[in-house]
């Protein structure tokens, strides 16, 4: 039984999931985009992994199915292409030749399925909804440290400064006495570094600076 695969991905109209298919068998190519359109699915099919090079990619909950053995740039090379663009969607390998070091070689360069042709109508769809269950929660991360880095840049570089440190732990005299204020004045910068951060708790902002990268690395004013 086939599951309307946007229910896995529920997102607004115009941030439909696609799905962007290579194959250079048209039956092929038209079979799959038939298959996920079927579920729900935004579909953009080429023929080779050039055209996919040339098109600009939406940034919407995505995930590439290919296949390995493509004319002119084969599957692989379209992986290392996509990684050095910094192009991260998960990629869905699909062969009618494949063995073992082939999916092994796909797997270890960062590939997220391998699927041997022919392969089950069901097969293809549930690693479809894992990969895009996998891209939206990847998206979703990036949108959350965008939002921190933001609130963080916000912040003046001494409330950057004291943020460090109580994160590491210090009280507030110790960071006083290491920089050279009044505890009062770094009672004052921690609230509003509270403020700015949107932190509820002291935890809250040890959770933020760990997202960031930042805590305990020591930062000058």
């Amino acid at each position: 039984m086939r599951t309307d695969l946007t229910a896995v991905c529920p997102v607004s109209a115009e941030e439909q999931p696609t799905v962007f298919v290579i194959d250079d068998d048209p039956l092929t190519l038209g079979a799959l985009s038939s298959l996920f359109r079927s579920v729900g699915l935004g579909v953009r099919a080429f023929a080779s992994a050039t055209e996919l090079l040339e098109y600009p990619l939406p940034a919407v909950t995505s995930c590439l199915v290919s296949d390995i053995r493509l004319p002119r740039l084969s599957g692989f090379d379209l992986q290392a292409e996509l990684g050095r663009l910094g192009v991260n969607m998960p990629i869905i390998f699909i062969t009618g030749h494949g063995d073992i070091p082939m999916s092994v070689k796909a797997m270890k360069a960062g590939a997220f399925d391998f699927l041997t042709k022919p392969f089950r109508e069901q097969d293809m769809l549930d690693a479809v909804a894992r990969a895009l269950e996998r891209d939206q929660t990847r998206r979703r991360e990036e949108r959350y440290r965008s939002g921190l880095r933001e609130r963080f840049e916000s912040l003046t570089a001494r409330e950057r400064q004291i943020m460090s440190m109580v994160t590491a732990g210090l009280l507030n005299k110790q960071a006083a006495d290491r920089i050279g204020i009044s505890e009062v004045t770094v009672k004052m910068h921690r609230g509003h570094v509270m403020q700015k951060m949107g932190a509820k708790s002291l935890a809250d902002l040890v959770f933020f600076a760990e997202k960031l990268g930042i805590r305990g690395r020591e930062m000058k004013n």
